[in-house]
C-alpha cells in the first residue's frame, strides 16, 4: 500500500480534472469528507482536497477539449524531462510537456505505450500528498492494459517499476513496485482487460481507502454517481467497488483487509 514515504517510481500526486469543480467537490466531500481550497489565483483554478488540514488529492475544471473528466496518477521522478524523454523512446508520447510549477515542482504529462496518459512530479517545494494509505485518501493504483508484458517493459524502461506475480483464490494478480525496493513498496497492480468484465478502455484507476465501502457506494449513488463493479469482498484483499462521480471520472474504494 501507499504512504506518503515517497520514492522514484511511485506515485506520489493524483488529482482530477471535471467539467464542474463545484459539483465534484460537494460529491467527493460527501463521500470522503474532502474540503477543497484553492491554490491561489495565479494557479489557474487548480486546488487542493484535503482532509483534517492535510492535502489528499488536486482538482480544477477541465474544458471538453482537454478530455473527458478523468483522475491522473502521478508518479515521483527526480528528472521529469529525462523521464519524459525515456517515455518518447519506449513508444510512449509526451502529452504536456515538462513544465515548472512556480517552485512546488516540475510537472509533464505523457502516455504509455498503449496511449494510457499519466502524471510525473519532480519534488521541489511541493513532495507530494500530505496523506496516502488511510482511510479518505489514495491507497492502490491499477493500470488495465491489453498487453501486460508491453505494459511492464514501458514502466521498466520509463520508471524503474518492476512486477511480480502474486497468487491468490482465483488466479494470478501482477504487481508493481519501485525498483529493488521488493514487495513492502508494492503500490499497485496491472490487470489485463480480456479478464476484467467492467473495463474496456486502458487506463490507470485510483483506489481511496474508506471505513465503509457499502456506505460510500449508497451515498455516492444519492450523488449521482454510477456504480460500475459493487461492493464486493475479495479474499484477502478487502471489499471493494469500482464507481464514476456524476461527471464520469473513474474510481474505485476499498476497505483493506487487515494483514495477517
Amino acid at each position: 500500500m501507499l504512504t506518503t514515504r515517497f520514492v522514484d517510481g511511485a506515485p506520489n500526486w493524483i488529482d482530477v480534472g471535471t467539467s464542474d469543480m463545484d459539483g465534484a467537490t460537494s460529491f467527493y466531500g460527501a463521500l470522503f469528507g474532502w474540503r477543497f481550497e484553492s491554490a491561489g489565483p495565479e494557479a489557474g483554478g487548480y486546488g487542493f482536497f484535503q482532509l483534517d488540514g492535510r492535502t489528499v488529492a488536486g482538482g480544477m475544471r477541465t474544458a471538453p477539449e482537454q478530455g473527458p473528466p478523468s483522475w491522473t496518477v502521478y508518479f515521483r521522478t527526480a528528472d521529469a524531462a529525462a523521464t519524459a524523454e525515456a517515455a518518447e523512446r519506449t513508444r510512449g508520447h509526451v502529452l504536456a510537456p515538462p513544465m515548472d510549477v512556480m517552485d512546488q515542482g516540475t510537472t509533464a504529462i505523457v502516455a504509455d505505450s498503449a496511449g494510457v496518459p499519466f502524471g510525473l512530479w519532480q519534488p521541489g517545494l511541493n513532495k507530494g500528498l500530505d496523506k496516502a494509505g488511510d482511510p479518505g485518501s489514495l491507497c492502490w493504483v491499477e493500470l488495465y492494459t491489453a498487453d501486460i508484458a508491453a505494459a511492464a517493459a514501458f514502466y521498466y524502461a520509463t520508471l524503474g517499476l518492476e512486477t511480480s506475480a502474486v497468487t491468490f483464490p482465483g488466479g494470478t494478480y501482477t504487481c508493481v513496485n519501485p525498483a529493488g525496493l521488493g514487495e513492502d513498496a508494492m503500490f499497485g497492480g496491472v490487470v489485463p482487460l480480456a479478464d476484467d468484465p467492467v473495463e474496456t478502455q486502458p487506463h490507470w484507476l485510483p483506489y481511496f481507502e474508506v471505513a465503509d465501502v457499502d456506505g460510500v457506494v449508497a451515498e455516492a449513488e444519492r450523488r449521482g454517481g454510477t456504480v460500475r463493479m459493487p461492493a464486493t469482498d475479495v479474499e484477502g484483499v478487502g471489499r471493494t467497488a469500482r464507481l464514476a462521480d456524476p461527471y464520469g471520472a473513474r474510481f474505485a474504494v476499498i476497505r483493506s483487509a487487515t494483514p495477517q
